[in-house]
């Protein structure tokens, strides 16, 4: 099992938003850097473990916890012309972009902010504190239980 931390901005997808959609369930889409790519095609798997993080606010933070639930297929949204993630360059026969469908697991009882996290001495190699503006970025099984435990909770 690998752990991740996957950022949005609660704008435009929120951890509710994941809670509300059918079966808490939903794709991971419209990513579209090429590392980040690697990660959803590559390495993410099913049963993986996300910490869902709300970038791009006053306070950014992991917020809860998520599952992969389908590992990286073709991300639809490429191909579809009315859709802010549309990339003309994508195909079905050479799809460029992928997403995973993720569901909802549960909150942290307290969020645990950026600004906690770069306080954190044993979490200073995480790339979320050296300033990786990646959307995808690996955990290590440390960072995943010292976070949790600053959210004041345990492996789901």
């Amino acid at each position: 099992m690998n752990y991740w931390l996957f950022k949005t901005e609660p704008g435009c997808f929120s951890f509710d938003s994941l809670k509300n959609r059918p079966g808490m369930t939903e794709p991971w889409d419209g990513v579209r850097n090429f590392q980040a790519r690697n990660f959803l095609r590559d390495s993410v798997s099913v049963g993986d473990l996300v910490l869902f993080y709300h970038s791009n606010i006053p306070e950014p933070a992991v917020v809860g916890l998520a599952e992969v639930v389908r590992a990286g297929y073709p991300d639809i949204t490429a191909l579809n012309p009315n859709s802010e993630h549309f990339d003309p360059k994508a195909s079905v026969d050479k799809p460029i972009w992928y997403m995973v469908d993720v569901r909802y697991v549960k909150p942290l009882p307290r969020i645990v902010t950026l600004e906690n996290i770069k306080q954190n001495l044993l979490l200073g190699d995480m790339p979320l504190v050296k300033r990786s503006r990646l959307s995808i970025q690996p955990v290590t099984e440390d960072e995943w239980h010292i976070i949790l435990a600053m959210g004041g909770t345990t492996i789901p």
